[in-house]
């Protein structure tokens, strides 16, 4: 588990220039939380971008302190790293791409601020109950979950047109990933596809269903964002190389660091989004009246190195909507 706390740093040049529209009150120090369920080394480019925004609002050293705690995909530290963040009474709460976080968080304080970050189904998980008004101490952005994952199952079948039965890497115990697993297995049966679903709860359950998946390999692997499997997603990657299977992922760095597809939100813009809303919760917004914001933009990486690596030819159609080709 890496653990660190950092004040906002700021670049000479910009230190110098005069923020028109600055919001920081003279003498007035902010102290904001960071929660993130994986691991800082995939936190940090969303987390600069995140800062590069508050800055541009004119929140600047050294008034505007972070507080950054980070897991390893290890979901039963969360309460602990919340009740760290609370205890250094921290005025917001961001929470980053994680529903099992933004839950613990809700449960721990209902003073506090949160603003969580990319999470899926807020309102299916029973988060919030509303996405327009979302209500009490809690706001943020959606990445649709049960949507995109459809969008990814169409992807599959695009790929891997003759292939009837698909797995899907779960995690029983993140509720917006039971979510995605219910709404695929009914696409699934409407489309006649077999969903097989390999839960992983743990770094050591990963290796059981590395097994499982191995016994019987399916036409597509499809990856989601859980916290636990991105902590370990160079061992998915690996695994999916050594035994020459497809596999889809819903982060873009996936496919940038050795997956074969991803189809993602633009999270960048979503942590810039989340600063607009920290802002306006230090003016005096309550964060219960901001709605929900919708992921709108969604990228499609396409890694043809792997591609080449596991034989398999990208059809025209997909290389035509790519965002992004990594070559």
């Amino acid at each position: 588990m890496d653990r660190r706390a950092f004040i906002v740093g700021m670049p000479l040049g910009l230190l110098a220039a005069p923020l028109a529209g600055a919001a920081q009150q003279a003498g007035k120090t902010y102290r904001i939380g960071v929660l993130s369920a994986a691991r800082l080394v995939i936190l940090d480019p969303l987390l600069d971008a995140f800062r590069e925004r508050l800055q541009e609002l004119g929140y600047i050293e050294p008034q505007t302190v972070f507080y950054v705690r980070a897991g390893s995909g290890r979901v039963e530290d969360i309460p602990r790293l919340v009740g760290e963040l609370i205890s250094l009474k921290v005025d917001v709460l961001v929470i980053a791409a994680s529903t099992q976080a933004a839950l613990a968080a809700q449960r721990a304080t209902r003073e506090i601020p949160i603003v969580a970050v990319a999470v899926g189904e807020p309102v299916r998980t029973g988060l919030v109950p509303s996405i327009a008004r979302p209500g009490g101490n809690i706001t943020g952005s959606t990445v649709l979950g049960t949507e995109v994952a459809s969008k990814r199952l169409q992807l599959a079948t695009e790929l891997r047109p003759a292939s009837t039965q698909i797995a899907l890497l779960t995690n029983p115990d993140n509720p917006a990933i039971v979510e995605i697993e219910r709404e695929l297995t009914k696409v699934a049966a409407r489309q006649k596809l077999t969903l097989v679903s390999i839960a992983a709860r743990s770094s050591a359950e990963l290796e059981v269903a590395f097994g499982a998946i191995a016994k019987k390999p399916p036409g597509v692997l499809l990856v989601t964002a859980d916290a636990t499997h991105q902590a370990h997603i160079d061992r998915v990657i690996a695994f999916a190389a050594r035994l020459r299977i497809p596999a889809i992922y819903n982060v873009k760095a996936n496919a940038q660091d050795g997956g074969l597809l991803a189809y993602a939100p633009d999270d960048l813009e979503l942590y810039r989004r989340a600063a607009d809303y920290v802002d306006k919760i230090l003016r005096g917004t309550k964060p219960g009246d901001l709605p929900f914001q919708q992921a709108t933009k969604f990228e499609l990486v396409i890694n043809l190195k792997t591609a080449k690596a596991l034989g398999l030819t990208i059809p025209p159609s997909l290389l035509a909507r790519a965002d992004e080709i990594v070559e």
